[in-house]
């Protein structure tokens, strides 16, 4: 079954990345500007089926009406196996940089999270199969395009994952805001690194806990004593990078 894409930016970032495959492009008829004509003129250059439909059709398709005038048809999305997500990163040359997430459910938060990691340039995004959000496209549309150039692995088991890393020669920091955590300003976060982020209400896991090297916590100045999932792992993401570009 193919899935729907749906806005201006991510469609054009799925025309420009090495994600799954455009399959047709659905516009909306008898409305015309600049950047639908641009979509428009990228797809004919694939060679891809064009189809016209009324603003109800592709409300229909969408299931909303922010689809900004077209839909993209694609192949389903493909997971990235863990074990190949280790091989590229290898055969690279470069410093490993990946996100697990444990209990994202939230697609907003999600896509945000995966726009943030493609941005701060993570090599992948490892999730787990159950209490894990899908990706949908809430998901992509959130994430603006960031699916088509990331990596995004979806594994059995998060904690096996976790030592798999550490086996790698990756360290594994989880986000928590417990007392013993040490200061995320104050961690040398240089080298062989993995990010990990708990959900949006309970944080990390017990038994995901104790499978990190260590744990990272977010100053907080104010009285509110918690960030949205999202916007902590953005934070810690763009540590990672500002340390790394010293």
């Amino acid at each position: 079954m193919a899935d729907y894409l749906y806005g201006i930016n991510p469609i054009h970032e799925a025309f420009q990345g090495e994600g799954r495959k455009p399959l047709e492009l659905l516009v909306i008829s008898g409305e015309r500007n600049d950047r639908l004509d641009e979509l428009v003129a990228q797809a004919k250059q694939r060679q891809l089926q064009i189809k016209y439909l009324s603003r109800s059709e592709l409300e229909r398709l969408a299931g909303h009406a922010h689809h900004q005038g077209a839909l993209l048809k694609l192949t389903p999305f493909n997971y990235t196996d863990l074990t190949a997500l280790l091989q590229n990163w290898r055969k690279s040359g470069q410093v490993a940089f990946f996100l697990l997430l444990d209990g994202i459910t939230d697609p907003h938060n999600f896509g945000a999270i995966l726009r943030s990691a493609e941005v701060a340039g993570c090599r992948g995004v490892i999730v787990a199969k159950d209490r894990s959000c899908p990706v949908t496209s809430v998901v992509e549309k959130t994430a603006s395009g960031a699916l088509s150039h990331l990596a995004l692995c979806q594994v059995t088991n998060l904690s096996r994952a976790i030592e798999e890393l550490k086996s790698a020669g990756v360290w594994c920091y989880g986000l928590a805001g417990d007392e013993d955590a040490q200061e995320l300003f104050s961690v040398d976060l240089k080298g062989n690194l993995a990010l990990v982020v708990g959900s949006e209400g309970k944080g990390l896991r017990p038994n995901i806990r104790k499978h990190c090297d260590g744990l990272l916590s977010i100053p907080m100045a104010g009285q509110v004593n918690s960030l949205n999932a999202s916007v902590a792992a953005g934070v810690a993401l763009f540590e990672v990078v500002r340390q790394n570009s010293l």
